[in-house]
């Protein structure tokens, strides 16, 4: 880039780092809860590991759907904002919390319908029953997560993320607290293993949502932007404003997570420890992807205002140092991971066969980590611009076309087993990266 560009990129740069500092710890926070639910079952043992992982599997579908219609609120949100439309940003809230309570609900009746159905997953009988009742506790969990989400996200676009951060942080050490006296009987309490945990996340979900409401309502400083009558009937125009924002941004989330449950679901026939393994490599993997997913949602609030403002001049520095940022913490973070798989496995996991292959996982997440974080850099961009059709297309065809069976055959056919299935998601995501990455590049030097 040109010199006289460089103080356009580095303030840019720092105005999406400020931004985007609070998000990604606010991320951080959140996936705390699954790292400590992971560390606190795992003590139980490697079946109730397994059971957990299956469950939240088979919960990250309807999760992903919720985080793609509530990310629409900070899509427009932010429009609003730099449009200075404060009507539309309280209608953006209102009605998008509207959304994520009838998400929360439709999961809770799918959760319902899928329990009697889990003998065709493939997975052991042993992990199956004894993920049945946490399935459940925490789709109901899903309807205050989700709204949580909608009242964040709008937080995050009026560039007051602080506050939501400290109170989602009040929810993760709740949750924490919870566990340690539900899972292992503490204070009084009966021990009820997996179940405990379970209800140590809903009821911490509830709190937080509650918090988040309540200052939404007190706070001087967005009071302009929220809504005045919360329980008004739903508005229709902006519900499909919303919609036709969220629905293909779920759709593309959808995608990728799909393909990871499909990946988890196959690498489950492998036998209990392979499931366990998985699920101890992908939740440090989705821990060290909350930074680039912070820079993205940074991204999607900091085009779209320079979108809704008419600023264009400004969406090139914007994107080329979040591209910078992202690319300089993965290229930090999959070192380490390559550096030292066995320790960061051994946090979770004693079982010698069980730490080996989770080390050996952790070893082939190394090489996607810069791609991964490319790829949510330029789709948070894109969705600052409303382009979410064709990249959430792209995003299906790289991980269905090519992810799920080319992990299948390395997997079963060459008998790589759960190594297999995730050299093939490597695969998918450098070709998501590249192709979102043109395409962002194209419509930001239009």
């Amino acid at each position: 880039m040109a010199s006289s560009s460089r103080p356009a990129l580095l303030r840019e740069g720092k105005s999406t780092l400020l931004l985007a500092f609070p998000l990604i710890a606010g991320q951080v926070s959140q996936m705390l809860v699954g790292l400590s639910d992971t560390v606190m079952i795992g003590r139980l043992g490697v079946v109730p590991l397994a059971a957990s992982t299956f469950a939240n599997t088979l919960i990250y579908i309807p999760l992903m759907i919720g985080i793609g219609m509530t990310m629409a609120v900070s899509i427009r949100v932010s429009q609003a904002r730099g449009a200075e439309n404060p009507a539309m940003a309280r209608e953006a809230l209102r009605n998008g919390l509207f959304l994520a309570i009838i998400i929360g609900l439709l999961t809770v009746v799918g959760a319902l319908a899928t329990i009697p159905f889990f003998e065709f997953f493939g997975q052991e009988a042993v992990v199956t029953t004894a993920a049945a009742d946490y399935f459940l506790i925490v789709a109901v969990s899903m309807i205050p997560a989700i709204g949580c989400m909608a009242v964040k996200n709008h937080a995050d676009a009026m560039n007051h993320p602080w506050p939501a951060f400290w109170i989602s942080l009040g929810g993760v050490i709740l949750n924490i607290f919870l566990n340690w006296i539900l899972i292992y009987g503490k204070l009084g309490a009966p021990a009820l293993g997996l179940e405990g945990a379970g209800i140590a996340t809903l009821i911490a979900r509830i709190v937080t949502l509650a918090a988040l409401i309540q200052w939404c309502r007190q706070s001087r400083t967005v009071h302009e932007w929220v809504p005045r009558n919360w329980f008004r009937r739903p508005d229709g125009p902006s519900i499909r404003s919303l919609v036709k924002v969220g629905l293909p941004a779920s759709f593309q989330l959808l995608a990728e997570v799909s393909a990871f449950v499909m990946a988890t679901i196959l690498i489950g026939t492998l036998g209990k420890i392979s499931l366990a393994s998985h699920q101890i490599a992908i939740t440090c993997v989705a821990t060290i992807f909350m930074v680039p997913l912070g820079l993205s949602m940074a991204m999607t609030v900091r085009i779209g205002e320079a979108w809704g403002a008419k600023q264009t001049e400004r969406m090139r520095p914007i994107v080329v140092s979040g591209w910078l940022m992202g690319g300089l913490f993965s290229l930090i973070s999959a070192t380490l991971v390559f550096l030292f798989p066995n320790v960061i496995a051994g946090w979770f996991v004693t079982e010698p066969e069980a730490r080996a292959l989770a080390a050996s996982l952790l070893v082939i997440s190394a090489f996607f980590q810069f791609s991964d974080a490319m790829q949510i850099i330029s789709t948070g961009a894109l969705r600052g611009l409303d382009d979410v059709n064709i990249p959430a297309w792209l995003a299906a065809f790289a991980y269905w076309m090519i992810s799920i069976p080319v992990g299948w055959w390395f997997a079963f056919r060459l008998d790589w087993e759960a190594a297999g299935m995730w050299w093939g998601i490597t695969i998918g995501l450098t070709m998501t990266a590249v192709l979102l990455g043109i395409r962002l590049w194209r419509k930001i030097s239009l």
